[in-house]
């Protein structure tokens, strides 16, 4: 994905920065950045997005990114659709390795640390932040008294099932009581 396709980017170039001090920044979008990240998303609205953090040198030529991500948005209910708010607050923390350890083998097991990554040309701050986002909504966003209730898939005319239809052994509990009254 190039700069030019992302919703928000703020690209370091990594021989760009000092190599032996932090780089600070504090990233906030404007609207109509926050309006491309929630459409990115699949997301009602991005009010607030930020991150705030460092890039600090890491040994000879490896790179750290410590932040805060912090933002507002809105999702819509998974059972009802009504706006549902939300406040993220999440550390983010990324190690950029310019050696990258290659998996062997035919299976690969995902690492412990899964904030390893290959250093590239360029870190992009702005990338890191919706990502992040992404990954710090919540997957089923309910709206406070939203319920299923009994939903019903039954065909039109038929009665539709209830909780003691579907156990798997009703019906043989049923028919051990009749035996039971036979005998």
């Amino acid at each position: 994905m190039t700069t030019d396709t992302l919703p928000y980017s703020h690209p370091f170039r990594v021989t760009d920065l000092a190599g032996r001090k932090p780089t600070r920044f504090d990233l906030s979008p404007d609207a109509d950045a926050l309006a491309r990240i929630a459409e990115a998303l699949g997301i009602l609205s991005v009010e607030a997005a930020r991150l705030q953090g460092e890039l600090r040198p890491s040994g000879r030529r490896d790179w750290s990114l410590d932040a805060r991500l912090t933002a507002r948005v809105t999702q819509a209910c998974i059972v009802s659709l009504a706006p549902v708010a939300t406040g993220i607050d999440e550390v983010v923390t990324r190690r950029f390795l310019a050696e990258m350890p290659e998996p062997g083998g035919e299976e690969v097991e995902m690492p412990e640390d899964d904030s390893e990554e290959p250093l590239p040309e360029v870190i992009d701050a702005g990338a890191i932040l919706v990502e992040e986002l992404a990954l710090a909504l919540p997957a089923y966003p309910r709206a406070e008294g939203a319920d299923l209730g009994s939903l019903s898939a039954a065909a039109p005319g038929a009665e539709p099932l209830d909780d003691e239809a579907v156990r798997p052994f009703a019906g043989l509990a049923e028919l051990m009581k009749k035996a039971s009254k036979d005998d």
